[in-house]
């Protein structure tokens, strides 16, 4: 370990990467900690302690939403309208061909930036809304002015993120938009070990003991799931042309367990938010079933019970249906077959594409219910032992380690490009 941080430290253009990076990081969580003022800070503490939904979305915005900063929406925008365009990808064959070209990928990257902003806008005006009705009096009465000014910095301060992100990116030693949520989450530790060490006692010990070794065991499961893979055999066929011969290698397939990181669990968060969102604004309504209707979707997804089935279900059903987005086995068995390959014992063409599509939908259940049990952690946890801050936040975990993994492979194999310059 010492070893690579040396090695880092040596080549001088990657360190000024990574203290590039640190220093962005550096910026972001400053950000995060400037409140928009006017905002009843305990009341709002308060609001998101008691949700459930709310502290995922505080999750991925790094905690300034919990703090009603100038970054508070976080990137969410940005991965919505990322999303967007991944599954226009699937529906328009303009876009999936364009997918396909680099050119065409940086047209998309940059209607991905203008989508934001609209997105960012939205977004805001939304959790802006809905803290104003809610009955925390948090923002209490604010004028037209006051709304349009707040609306307008939290919009700014996404686009901020997003630039922020991408000059990461740039970097190309992490993913900017994983590695600002991961900073969030990380910059959140302090005070958990806080909250455990004052709510700590002796009647305690055999839980926190428990707790460090589930918190373990998760670690090493999410490791384990990320980094699986199984390998396809491929054989490439033989060539004789005059007296040389081409080809005839043997070569393997990969095909991850966990083909799509953490996407389900944004997508159902997503999902899971939208009826509670849309209820808060209908509480009031004039409409007596209206009204009535509002607050019991409210009251039924504030029931650990049904909140923990729907999003295990939802987390489940959506890593199929992503990796069905990013994984296309009748495009792999057409460039298979036109290369001169083919898996043994399988003919090429459409029973090679069905080969991998059954056999990719078997190694995604493992996948599947790994990912959907990792968000219901934290619910779990909370049901056997009753305190809060002894919730294994999985979702965290699972950010934590997929982004720590990435990251130093790719410093990793920068370093051994440099090797390679070098002779």
């Amino acid at each position: 370990m010492f070893d690579k941080l040396t090695q880092i430290w040596k080549a001088k253009d990657l360190r000024n990467k990574v203290l590039f990076v640190l220093g962005m990081l550096v910026v972001f969580r400053i950000a995060a900690h400037i409140p928009i003022p006017g905002v009843n800070q305990a009341a709002l503490k308060s609001l998101f302690a008691s949700n459930q939904i709310l502290g995922l979305m505080n999750l991925f915005s790094g905690g300034g939403m919990e703090t009603f900063s100038i970054v508070m929406m976080g990137v969410a925008p940005y991965i919505t309208s990322s999303i967007i365009f991944q599954l226009l990808g699937m529906i328009v064959p303009t876009i999936e061909e364009m997918q396909k070209e680099e050119s065409g990928r940086q047209k998309i990257n940059m209607w991905t930036r203008w989508l934001t902003l609209p997105l960012g806008i939205l977004q805001s005006y939304g959790m802006i809304t809905l803290l104003r009705r809610s009955s925390a009096g948090i923002l209490g009465n604010i004028s037209p002015m006051d709304f349009g000014a707040i609306l307008i910095t939290i919009t700014a301060g996404t686009m901020l993120l997003m630039w922020i992100g991408e000059l990461i990116s740039e970097q190309k030693i992490g993913n900017g938009i994983s590695l600002l949520i991961f900073a969030g989450i990380v910059s959140a530790l302090p005070q958990m070990v806080q909250q455990v060490i004052v709510s700590f006692d002796q009647t305690q010990l055999f839980m926190l003991i428990g707790f460090v070794i589930i918190t373990l065991i998760t670690v090493v499961g999410v490791v384990i799931i990320n980094e699986g893979q199984r390998n396809i055999p491929v054989q490439y066929a033989r060539q004789i042309r005059g007296n040389r011969t081409f080809g005839g290698t043997s070569t393997h397939l990969p095909l991850r367990v966990n083909m799509a990181g953490v996407i389900p669990i944004i997508f159902a968060i997503s999902v899971v938010l939208f009826p509670s969102m849309i209820a808060q604004f209908l509480i009031h309504a004039r409409t007596p079933w209206i009204a009535a209707a509002a607050n019991g979707t409210i009251s039924l997804f504030n029931n650990q019970l049904f909140y923990g089935i729907v999003y295990f279900l939802m987390v489940f059903a959506f890593t199929y249906f992503y990796t069905e987005v990013i994984f296309h086995p009748a495009q792999i068995a057409e460039n298979l077959q036109k290369q001169g390959g083919f898996i043994p014992g399988i003919r090429p063409g459409k029973t090679t594409s069905d080969y991998l599509s059954d056999t990719t939908h078997k190694i995604i259940l493992v996948g599947a219910l790994f990912l959907g049990l990792i968000a219901v952690l934290p619910l779990i946890m909370r049901y056997f032992t009753g305190v809060q801050a002894f919730a294994v936040g999985g979702t965290s975990l699972l950010i934590v380690v997929s982004v720590v993994i990435e990251t130093v492979k790719q410093i990793e194999s920068q370093l051994t490009m440099r090797e390679y310059d070098g002779l």
